[in-house]
Order: structure tokens, then sequence, then C-alpha cells
């Protein structure tokens, strides 16, 4: 098992990185750290393999989180999970040993093939004491490989990316045509893109019941509270 240290500071965020890795076979989370300083004192007393590290922490930055961890002797591995899309921080990443970088918001699919990509390539590497040109060139491929199935045809990325950060803002739930009105979107496009969501486990779908009628069909990010039992309206009499 690949034990994996997640560092993330928004709780909800947290919760849903942690539930997203535990459903990979092969990766386990050994535990979460709130902030870099809190990472810090963890990896000393239990250095994990693997770090899903947000690069906006409250204390420091998570490039400089990994600046600390190399100059300490902490060599694991490290994925930085983060919204930061400046070219700058991408290539700053890349020079300190981030083996592979995920923008948010993302699909639990995106950061599923991440660490599949990643175990293959440790497997590639076990038990290796040399490797050809032809090798290197295989494992790093398995590494830095595509970033994923493509979306169903007539979905864009960008309006994927919307929706799923407007859905986290209603954790009681949201109907599709007000996820529609709140993105610029027709309700039939929204509703969509919510069951995309829900086929790759980033939404959940939830009725509302009223007095009367049929219920209300309503979309939850997968992070949100549990779900109360449903009130069924009564017969008629």
């Amino acid at each position: 098992m690949i034990s994996v240290l997640v560092v993330e500071d928004e709780e909800i965020t947290a919760e849903a990185n942690r539930r997203y890795v535990e459903r990979v076979g092969g990766f386990q989370v050994a535990g979460v750290a709130r902030s870099a300083g809190e990472a810090l004192r963890f990896l000393r007393e239990r250095p994990v393999e693997l770090i899903l590290l947000d690069l906006y922490l409250p204390d420091m930055h998570g490039l400089e989180l990994c600046r600390r961890l190399r100059a300490g002797g902490l060599l694991c591995d490290v994925i930085a999970v983060t919204s930061a899309r400046d070219l700058a921080v991408v290539r700053a990443a890349v020079s300190i040993g981030v083996s592979q970088y995920l923008i948010k918001p993302f699909t639990y699919a995106a950061l599923a093939e991440k660490l599949k990509r990643y175990a293959e390539f440790r497997a590639t590497m076990n038990g290796a004491v040399e490797a050809d040109q032809h090798a290197v060139d295989r494992a790093l491929a398995t590494l830095r490989g595509g970033t994923g199935a493509a979306l169903p045809k007539g979905m864009s990325l960008a309006t994927l990316e919307l929706i799923a950060a407007e859905l986290r803002k209603y954790p009681e739930g949201v109907s599709a045509q007000e996820i529609g009105a709140a993105v610029g979107v027709s309700r039939v496009t929204a509703r969509r893109y919510l069951e995309y969501l829900i086929e790759t486990g980033v939404a959940r779908r939830v009725p509302r019941y009223g007095s009367v009628g049929r219920p209300e069909l309503r979309y939850r990010p997968t992070t949100g509270p549990a779900e109360p039992a449903p009130r069924v309206p009564p017969d008629p009499a």
C-alpha cells in the first residue's frame, strides 16, 4: 500500500481528498494535515510515500514546505493539488521535485488517474538499480501521461469546472435550475453536467419532498452533510 498524507487547510476539501484517495486501490491515507507546520510535525514522526499538497496553506506556501522537506532529507513524492494556474508556480514546483500537478476544481476521475499513474511509475522503478534510456523514457511517460479520458461529446472542461465549483457552495443541495442561472447555462445543460459529476463521484442526487406533487430533484457535493431520511408525503385519504 502507498501511504499518503493529505495537506489541505479547507475542511470540506480535505475530507473530499481523503475520501478520493481511499477509493483508489493500493493507496491508504496515513493522515490529514491542515497546515504546513502540522504536516512537518506529522512527517518527522511518520514519513509517508506521497503527499497530496495544496499550495495555498495558512502558514506557509506549499512550495516552501517542499523545500523544507527536501532540506530535511524527507524525499517523499508530491502531487500538488491547487488553484494556482501561474506557469511560474508550475515551473517552480517542477524544479523542487513535484511529480504531478492537478488544478482545482477537479473530479475524482482526474485525481484517480494521477494516483494510478504514480503507482505504475513506482512499480516500473521498483527494485531497479540501473536503467537504459528506453526504461527511463517509459517510466517518465507513465508518470507524465495524459490527463484522463475525454469528456463526453458537447461538454467543455471550463463549464464543468464552473459547475463543480458552484455545486460546492451548496452542501444542503441545489437544483439544476439554480446552478444553471448561477453559471449562465440552461437548466438542461446544467443537469447534464451535474449528472456527469454524479458518474464521476463528485455529486450525489437527492430528492426533496414537498406537501404535494412530485419530489424536486436536487444535487449535493459528495462531501456534504449526511442525508436525512426523506419526508414522504402521506397517501391521500
